[in-house]
């Protein structure tokens, strides 16, 4: 249960990283953070986390079933 929580976590985490991307890229606007060069550096660096977060979930399942 543990890891399917990391799973969905690092899921979440990895779209909002992307939202925060298109934003700072001025894709998505409507938000302080559009157009917003901060954003188009962190969101990325949030969505690789995420997916880290996630790859730990999926590995430590496969390794325990």
């Amino acid at each position: 249960m543990k890891n399917v929580l990391l799973i969905a976590a690092g899921a979440l985490v990895t779209v909002a990283g992307v939202i925060w991307a298109l934003q700072g890229f001025n894709l998505i606007g409507g938000s302080f953070m559009s157009g917003n060069s901060m954003w188009a550096i962190i969101g990325p660096l949030v969505a690789l986390a995420g997916l880290v977060l996630a790859a730990v979930g999926w590995r430590r399942m496969r390794s325990a079933g």
